[in-house]
């Protein structure tokens, strides 16, 4: 895969990602759902070296399934969630997929938490769908 690139709304944070990724997919959870302001987030996980940042990040500590940390990072001036890293997934960066400048490279592979799913979102049964995350 080439090089994708990406950054936040107002330009101040940018990035590029080189390599394969780990994992492509949809989550549904509800703190994805509240954390994008949308009905599931869009990710591509990749190891953490992969991903260069440009520009500062703010962290929000949420908490996962798991009880171990989850770590959002943020556009401090836009807002816009820019990647998380989870103590349950050590090694990788999950980079939100709405950031990249050609979003088209993405091809969910996978759905977790199907079962806080909004009922009027459909994603298709192409991929694995896992109720919770998978483990």
């Amino acid at each position: 895969m080439a090089d994708i690139s990406g950054g936040c709304l107002c330009g101040r944070v940018r990035y590029t990602i080189s390599g394969e990724p780990a994992l492509s997919g949809l989550c549904h959870c509800r703190n994805c759902q509240r954390y994008t302001g949308s009905a599931f987030e869009p990710v591509m996980a990749f190891p953490t070296a992969k991903v260069s940042i440009k520009g500062e990040l703010k962290t929000y500590e949420d908490k996962g399934d798991s009880g171990k940390p989850v770590y959002r990072r943020f556009c401090p001036n836009c807002g816009s969630g820019i990647m998380a890293e989870a103590d349950a997934l050590p090694g990788l960066a999950i980079v939100l997929v709405g950031g990249f400048d050609e979003p088209s490279v993405f091809t969910p592979t996978v759905e977790i938490y199907c079962s806080s799913a909004q009922p009027w979102v459909h994603g298709g049964g192409e991929r694995k769908q896992f109720w919770k995350m998978p483990g």
